[in-house]
């Protein structure tokens, strides 16, 4: 935690802001080790300053460490009584606040510049350190583990897609994940063909593609995975399309490292795509940063940014035939120095059941 709180304070001075107040659970908790409804942080070269309710009071004495820890039913108020004689001139704020809540601020940081932020702490999430990636990981085994039990359950003509998530989401939770991490894609037959069919009362039946795209949270941190398999015989073209996307994933896997340009991320994995003859069917971004979030910058598109060692990013690559089947394979990376480390391990090697 002391070295997120350093790489917070040179990002401060770096800024030209004078302080900044931080409000999103998820940055708190980054920041702080705390957990809960009602928290304000608020830091400045001199201070650091935490403020919640009284039923949080005692949980943060226990968690929060490196700051004054406040009681207050009204944080705002009480912050700038607080930092009156602080000659502080411009404050940062995070602009994803409701207008209602900026107007807030409007009117009691009056005489002050208020600087809206759009991913100040974001950027400083960006990059993972080990306890961070140690608590993906095991996120990610979770979801292995459940994806590997759910191919027991799936009985063609009888389950429904929303049995399979249902089973998901309750066998994650019964290997240590606190809940989804999104809302469950499982999507069979023709609904495969779309890249976010969330699950529907739709029986599974015997000749169809199946795509299961889930996650869990796993004390705050997500996984995020698809596999797609087959129910009953498949066709020549249902093989090779899902070789396409198997080539298209690995081929990433195998190039991914830190230096590669965010435009390159993406071009790795669709060029197998295109050059295979598909690339109309490839219809979305390669993948994204997760974490916190289930959704992180970076995001991938005609970008000279690099990707950096210790970043979590999707390797999502996928082929959509409309009113037909869709097919989509998705990995959790690791970005090192020289390579990538894969988290998801669950098989993708094409499943017939």
């Amino acid at each position: 935690m002391q070295r997120r709180l350093e790489r917070f304070d040179a990002k401060l001075a770096q800024s030209g802001l004078d302080a900044l107040l931080v409000t999103g659970q998820n940055n708190i908790y980054y920041l702080t080790d705390f957990w809960g409804t009602n928290a304000t942080v608020f830091i400045t070269k001199n201070r650091r300053l935490f403020l919640t309710d009284s039923r949080y009071t005692l949980i943060a004495k226990q968690s929060v460490h490196g700051f004054d820890i406040i009681e207050s039913k009204d944080p705002l108020k009480d912050i700038v009584k607080i930092i009156g004689a602080d000659k502080l001139e411009t404050i940062g704020f995070d602009n994803q606040v409701s207008f209602a809540y900026y107007q807030g601020l409007q009117a009691i940081f009056e005489g002050y510049t208020l600087s809206p932020q759009s991913n100040f702490m974001e950027e400083l999430r960006m990059i993972k350190d080990e306890k961070e990636l140690a608590t993906i990981r095991k996120a990610c085994s979770i979801s292995d583990r459940a994806f590997t039990d759910v191919l027991d359950f799936i009985k063609p003509g009888q389950t429904t897609e929303l049995q399979v998530a249902n089973f998901l989401d309750f066998r994650m939770r019964e290997y240590g994940a606190s809940g989804i991490s999104f809302e469950s894609i499982i999507a069979s037959g023709y609904r495969s063909a779309m890249p976010h069919g969330v699950a529907s009362d739709k029986v599974i039946q015997s000749g169809e593609t199946l795509t299961m795209d889930f996650g869990c949270y796993y004390n705050h941190y997500v996984s995020d995975m698809t596999r797609t398999i087959h129910i009953g015989d498949t066709t020549d073209e249902e093989r090779e399309i899902y070789d396409i996307v198997l080539r298209s994933n690995q081929a990433l896997i195998d190039a991914a490292k830190a230096g590669m340009t965010r435009r390159d991320y993406d071009k790795v994995a669709r060029d197998v795509i295109v050059e295979a003859g598909y690339g109309d069917y490839f219809t979305h971004g390669i993948g994204h940063g997760i974490g916190l979030d289930i959704h992180e910058i970076p995001y991938f598109g005609n970008s000279d940014e690099t990707i950096e060692a210790g970043m979590v990013l999707t390797d999502e690559p996928g082929i959509y035939l409309a009113d037909k089947y869709g097919v989509r394979i998705e990995d959790d990376i690791i970005i090192t120095k020289n390579g990538c480390e894969l988290i998801t391990l669950a098989p993708k090697e094409l499943i017939v059941l």
